[in-house]
């Protein structure tokens, strides 16, 4: 057994977070199926979770969840389940997979948020002149209210009734649009000159890395597409955990030739009834709108010196309302794109939902701290 310290060292509160422990630097001989986290204190059996990260079939990470006061340290003992067991299994909370059922969506979702994107059929369909197809790079929100997992059920309903997820039963259901928009949180290059975004179209393949009690990874990879007297390459890796609101995307992208263009993340404005804030210092913007009876608020999150600038674009154009954030060029990028719907009692207010964002914003900028405290000794576990 090892003990592993986990201390916030932000002056408030931090729920629901995510301990990702690397295997590799617990250096434990242990078979990981065995691997269990407890409370060293109160002596609870906590929900964890195997992840591996890269698809070779190897596991790369031991995760748990753990609620911490302001500036709270908590010591977790990392045990062995006894010999020929393994840690007791936990339902499914972050899921997330293809869906041939409905075209070919690529869905997921937590005990908070849903969302969903599309496939290489639904853009060939519509190129071909289909209704039934869909052209987008853009993020769809499904506004769920249970904490159940729905994308399942939803579906099934969508083979009997194809506007069965269209109408909220208690559950919730899918009133936002995205079309030719990005959605919440889709990305495209901006041109200045013209007004206009570079945008790719569906995504031609998938890899469903992890889903789980407390997180779902998965990556999508686009063909080529053209920005800029440019061709640019993208793969988004989706990492969703339990008890958030939030998305975490992680874009890989690479060009032809020249250097690297700044890519613009955006909210879609819909019919533009909404508001729309946004704090780059802190590194979050939001978007408030009503939505039938109720209210959504769409948000985006990412490290400040990430941001290069930030504006509302406003056109009479079908779907290209949205609210723009530019990012400094990089291979890498790394943001945060969700919502707060009021129905589902989290957020009664734009001023909730912003309040919301700018505590995520503190604790990306301020990370959980993670120490091992006494490794375990060579050749004592199995």
């Amino acid at each position: 057994m090892l003990t592993v310290q986990v201390r916030n060292p932000l002056a408030e509160s931090r729920p629901a977070t995510t301990v990702a422990l690397d295997l590799r630097h617990l250096h434990l001989t242990a078979t990981p199926e065995r691997l269990r986290v407890r409370d060293a204190v109160s002596g609870k059996l906590l929900v964890s979770q195997l992840v591996d990260n890269d698809g070779d079939h190897v596991w790369d990470e031991l995760l748990c969840q753990v609620t911490l006061g302001p500036q709270e340290r908590r010591r977790l003992a990392i045990e062995l389940a006894p010999a020929g067991q393994v840690a007791q299994p936990a339902p499914a909370v972050a899921y997330s997979r293809f869906v041939p059922e409905r075209i070919d969506d690529y869905a997921w979702e937590n005990d908070r948020v849903a969302f969903r994107t599309y496939g290489p059929k639904a853009q060939q369909l519509t190129e071909a002149g289909s209704k039934d197809g869909t052209l987008t790079s853009g993020m769809d929100c499904w506004l769920k209210r249970v904490p159940y997992s729905i994308i399942d059920k939803w579906y099934a309903g969508y083979a009997k009734d194809p506007t069965f997820y269209h109408h909220d039963r208690g559950e919730g259901y899918d009133p936002y649009h995205v079309g030719d928009s990005r959605g919440c949180g889709g990305l495209g290059v901006w041109n200045d000159r013209d007004s206009t975004l570079a945008v790719s179209k569906n995504f031609i393949r998938y890899q469903t890395l992890a889903t789980g009690p407390l997180r779902t990874v998965f990556e999508l990879t686009y063909a080529p597409w053209s920005a800029a007297g440019q061709q640019l390459t993208q793969r988004t890796r989706i990492t969703l955990d339990a008890g958030q609101q939030l998305s975490r995307y992680d874009v890989f992208v690479a060009v032809d030739h020249g250097a690297l263009p700044p890519l613009t993340v955006g909210i879609t404005l819909h019919e533009q009834k909404g508001t729309v804030a946004g704090r780059p210092a802190a590194g979050w913007f939001r978007h408030w709108e009503p939505i039938d009876d109720s209210e959504l608020g769409t948000g985006l999150v990412m490290a400040p010196g990430q941001v290069q600038n930030w504006w509302t674009y406003r056109t009479t154009r079908k779907e290209q309302s949205h609210l723009f954030v530019r990012l400094k060029p990089a291979a890498h990028l790394t943001y945060y794109a969700g919502y707060g719907w009021t129905k589902a009692g989290r957020f009664h207010n734009v001023g909730d939902w912003e309040s919301y964002l700018a505590a995520e914003a503190r604790r990306l900028a301020a990370p959980l701290e993670v120490t091992v405290l006494r490794p375990a000794p060579a050749g004592k576990h199995s």
